[in-house]
């Protein structure tokens, strides 16, 4: 049984309007959209009864997002699932979302599939990334960590800190091409960190989560949304800002973590221990977080980084092994828990 819930919402002038059917909340929604955006919930490819659900991966902003199974289309999909009697803000940001997913055709940016409305929910219908997000996966102190002297002539495998850091570095690379994409198309992330980058045991690494990103008009933005921890000085002062924001956030979401929660906005900005990285991480990272915006590389300049640039052979073999490696320890131990 199928139970439908009432409930009132704010129209453009304030008014209070009350939601009693799915298809009054469609008409509510659709109005409040682009033309742009009505193309894409009128034209959806995939419906509430081809989904199979098969287990629940997170939850936040406002939404849960599910592994399911799309039965006409024998695939595997993340469908995030947004109840819609919420707030007009985050409404706004599902609207911004739904938009630039749409937009994007990129193979380091989420692939976006389709979008329905069903019990005063909107579902999102995106790829699903088997690895899950960076920051659930093992932090190695910066004593260990740092020591990336692997030659690609070197006769004997890498340990594994080595690795875990060759692995950080190739996500680096590919964040910088998808965040440079989003750059060409004008388009501001806002929350650049390890839980909005998504990687998959075939060793790719994709942007997700657009829900506070923002086109930018005139290359500048002020709005105060985004993650604390994560967010360049000019942002936590309240400062107009651009591109060069999202950059900070490139650099410091593959700091250490234990440098992450330093006193961003008064003291100099952290840097990584000189000789247990190698040079080109040490100045990239240095780069992407001069305190000045302007100081700070743009988005072309990034792309040409020698740091960059040693990774851009389309090489995901090591990243795949290694999220393989990781997703088998978390397996055995999840067994050994219950054992």
């Amino acid at each position: 049984i199928s139970f439908l819930i009432c409930f009132e919402n704010e129209d453009e002038v304030g008014d209070r309007i009350t939601v009693r059917s799915d298809e009054e909340l469609k008409a509510m929604f659709l109005k409040k959209s682009s033309a742009e955006l009505k193309r894409i919930l009128t034209n959806g490819q995939i419906n509430a009864q081809d989904i199979h659900y098969q287990e629940q991966l997170g939850h936040g902003n406002g939404g849960t997002v599910y592994k399911a199974y799309h039965l006409l289309g024998k695939r595997v999909l993340a469908v995030k699932v947004i109840p819609l009697d919420i707030t007009v803000e985050l409404q706004k940001q599902i609207m911004s979302e739904l938009e630039i997913l749409y937009k994007c055709d990129s193979p380091y940016i989420i692939t976006f599939f389709s979008a329905f409305f069903v019990e005063n929910r909107i579902s999102i219908c995106t790829e699903f990334m088997d690895g899950g997000s960076l920051d659930v996966f093992k932090r190695i102190p910066e004593h260990v960590l740092g020591r990336i002297a692997v030659a690609k002539s070197s006769k004997r495998l890498p340990t594994p800190f080595e690795q875990y850091h060759l692995n950080c570095l190739f996500a680096a690379f590919t964040v910088v091409k998808g965040l440079t994409y989003l750059w060409s198309l004008k388009i501001l992330h806002r929350d650049v960190k390890p839980s909005n980058m998504l990687v998959n045991t075939r060793g790719q690494v994709k942007l997700c989560d657009f829900g506070v990103s923002t086109q930018l008009v005139n290359s500048i933005a002020k709005t105060y949304v985004g993650t604390n921890a994560y967010m360049a000085p000019e942002r936590i002062s309240g400062e107009q800002y651009g591109i060069h924001a999202d950059v900070w956030s490139v650099g410091i979401s593959f700091m250490e973590p234990l440098q992450l929660l330093q006193c961003i906005v008064d003291e100099d900005p952290p840097v990584l221990p000189v000789g247990q990285f190698s040079e080109k991480f040490v100045h990239f990272i240095t780069q992407c977080m001069r305190r000045q915006p302007k100081e700070r590389p743009a988005p072309n300049n990034l792309m040409d980084h020698s740091f960059i640039i040693q990774f851009n052979d389309g090489n995901a073999e090591v990243v795949s092994m290694w999220v393989c490696r990781c997703l088998e320890e978390r397996r055995a131990q999840h067994a050994q828990g219950h054992v």
